[in-house]
């Protein structure tokens, strides 16, 4: 049964992780993907983000789960120009 009392993780995705032994982190970043699809609109993902990882980066600081959280609140670097129908036209 899924934990109910976390409103960061009321499917208890993430509670689950944590316990599935010999988990990948493949594993944990579709896992994270179900996560964050049910994440309700409007709501703050990087709050809640940052929660989990309060929660259970400490605890759990060499589990892939770890990983897959501080990645989702990794910055993402600008690989240059997107392309596009701008970039199509030409200058």
């Amino acid at each position: 049964m899924p934990r109910q009392d976390d409103t960061a993780d009321p499917r208890g995705l993430i509670h689950e992780s944590y316990r599935i032994e010999g988990i990948t982190e493949p594993e944990c970043r579709s896992i994270f993907l179900d996560w964050a699809i049910g994440v309700p609109i409007g709501e703050d993902s990087t709050r809640l983000v940052r929660h989990l990882l309060g929660k259970y980066g400490a605890e759990y600081p060499d589990h892939p789960m770890t990983d897959v959280l501080k990645a989702a609140l990794a910055t993402p670097s600008r690989t240059g120009r997107r392309g596009g129908a701008s970039a199509r036209r030409g200058s």
